[in-house]
């Protein structure tokens, strides 16, 4: 799980860059929220000549004075709408680019990062944090900045009419800000924590959910309800404490307000009685004042919000901060159509630098040769192959293909031509056909058919109503295991790959769908290069090769047959298997 670091600084100066490209439509909003804010000290003023006409009684002149506010508030109504309507979008295109980003950063991270993580977790931050990021950024250009331009028009407007009462008004001033910064900084550790509760929550739910059967198997509901309402409690109390603080902020803030208005009242009182001032000019003070009422309260108010912002902001800055474990050299060349050559060279890798899982190693397959590799669970097998298509560096020694070093290629030339058929499948919501295209925006049904054909998926397709088009549920549920295991199957036939890798393939089938894959693999992997990872040695006796792999490197090779004659490591896992009395 991964928490955020607290940051001595504000993060959101990282949004800069996104804000910026948003200029042109930032800039026209401007326009309009210039009108907005001009119209303020206009209405004060308006406001004073209303107050000092109307003892006069003349109806015709206050009409007109009335008139003309009216028009002058439909133009800043106007102006309020150009600037709603284009802040908004551009807030909300900030937020689509963010997201889009995070989403694209996220897919060159390493399989050990997803590995560590959890999904609900990424789900949140992909989903609630950056949600909450436009609403910051919608805030800035929508609230922050009109409220700071009307803070500045109203109070020179106000420092013209009156400097001595303009002072006694901002005689608060710095208690005001003092608070908000307590109380804004109070609210970013509550929103922390409460923000990490919720993403532990839906990893919760991811997880569950995911493991409904296992859940239903073991009668299990009554347990992951009450771990449930423990992780909702955490959250309950998380968000009643910032909703607590905010509760506690107005009534404070408001108190301070009433205190600056009757201030205010008594010095404009002694401003008149001495003659500095007069009755309309402070009418229109007063009214100016009101107006500074608003933008206060969207200060104050959203401060408490950018500090909450502020933790999904430091959530999405430390995905950003990760590193990927596999990159692309800056120039990297595309990998042209190989025959299928692999070897490694002095291959060492562990997941940590300090335990190597393969040591020394040194492989050589030849294009359309089949290895199989077998030896214990943990021996080193799957990320032998792991190696190939680059989910994992090696720390020493090259891996190269048709004699090009894969780490100078791109990762998508190099992924295109290989195919992987795992032990359990993983299908994706869509029809068929999107399953086994899959990767592909568009293709020829005709020749997901053909592939369908080949990994025996046809018949089994055709009996669905809407055949290929049939829609599949999450992670494939509506099929079998072997049903799933032939459309993986169909998906690496229509990718062509000259490598083909086969971890498992058909260890958790039943017979007679292991018979109908295992036709499907034959098809699959003649004329290519094949590595077949397998426990049950029946699946590979017929590989030109077998390597046995112990302690990350590989202490036998040959044929099935030879192998047997050596009455090595492979003998005696041939002879557990098949109970045969072989001495070693």
């Amino acid at each position: 799980m991964i928490r955020t670091r607290r940051s001595k600084g504000s993060n959101y100066w990282t949004l800069v860059p996104y804000v910026q490209q948003e200029w042109r439509t930032i800039l026209q909003a401007l326009v309009g929220t210039a009108v907005f804010v001009a119209y303020w000290p206009v209405l004060a003023w308006l406001s004073g000549r209303i107050l000092e006409l109307l003892p006069t009684g003349d109806v015709a002149a206050v009409a007109r004075l009335i008139a003309i506010t009216m028009a002058g508030f439909a133009v800043q109504k106007v102006g309020q709408y150009v600037q709603d309507s284009l802040m908004s979008k551009a807030a909300l295109e900030v937020a689509f680019n963010i997201r889009k980003d995070v989403y694209a950063h996220i897919h060159k991270l390493s399989l050990a990062y997803f590995e560590r993580s959890q999904t609900g977790d990424l789900s949140y931050r992909l989903t609630e944090d950056i949600d909450r990021i436009g609403e910051v950024v919608l805030k800035l250009l929508h609230d922050f900045i009109p409220s700071m331009l009307q803070l500045v028009v109203v109070v020179g407007y106000m420092v013209y009419l009156n400097w001595q009462l303009t002072l006694t008004a901002l005689f608060l001033v710095p208690l005001l800000a003092v608070l908000a910064g307590w109380f804004g900084n109070q609210m970013l550790n509550f929103s922390r924590r409460s923000q990490n509760l919720v993403s532990d929550l839906s990893s919760l739910v991811t997880e569950v959910f995911g493991g409904i059967r296992l859940v239903r198997a073991f009668a299990a509901e009554q347990y992951e309800i009450e771990r449930f309402t423990r992780e909702a409690e955490k959250n309950r109390q998380a968000k009643y404490r910032a909703a607590w603080l905010q509760a506690v902020q107005y009534p404070i803030v408001g108190f301070l307000y009433a205190l600056v208005v009757g201030m205010i009242l008594l010095v404009g009182a002694w401003q008149i009685s001495q003659g500095n001032l007069t009755g309309a000019s402070f009418g229109s003070y007063v009214v100016a004042a009101l107006m500074l009422i608003d933008p206060v309260n969207h200060f104050i108010h959203n401060y408490g919000e950018f500090k909450q912002g502020e933790a999904s902001v430091d959530r999405i800055i430390e995905i950003f901060q990760i590193e990927p474990a596999v990159r692309e050299l800056p120039r990297a060349a595309e990998l042209p159509a190989v025959t299928g050559r692999v070897e490694y060279r002095n291959v060492t890798f562990g997941y940590k630098e300090t335990e190597p899982v393969l040591r020394n190693l040194d492989l050589l397959a030849l294009p359309g040769e089949q290895i199989a590799l077998v030896g214990a669970s943990g021996a080193g097998k799957s990320t032998l192959v792991n190696l190939l298509p680059r989910f994992y560096d090696p720390q020493v020694g090259q891996v190269l293909i048709d004699h090009v070093d894969i780490a100078t290629v791109t990762l998508r030339s190099l992924r295109r031509q290989i195919g992987i058929v795992p032990q359990e499948t993983t299908l994706f919501s869509g029809t068929i056909a999107q399953n086994i295209a899959f990767g592909q925006n568009e293709f020829d049904l005709a020749a997901v058919e053909a592939a369908a054909r080949i990994a025996n998926a046809h018949d089994f397709i055709s009996q669905f109503s809407q055949g290929y088009y049939t829609w599949m549920g999450e992670r494939g549920v509506n099929l079998s295991g072997g049903q799933r295991q032939r459309v993986a199957i169909a998906r690496a036939v229509l990718l062509n790959p000259r490598i083909l890798i086969l971890d498992e393939a058909t260890s958790a089938l039943d017979a007679e769908s292991e018979a109908l894959v295992q036709e499907a693999l034959e098809r699959l992997m003649a004329g290519r290069t094949v590595f077949i990872i397998a426990h049950r040695l029946a699946t590979v006796r017929r590989a030109d090769r077998i390597l046995v792999v112990e302690k990350g490197q590989i202490i036998e090779s040959g044929t099935h047959s030879e192998l047997l004659a050596n009455q090595g490591r492979y003998a005696q896992f041939y002879a557990q298997q098949f109970e045969l009395t072989v001495d070693s």
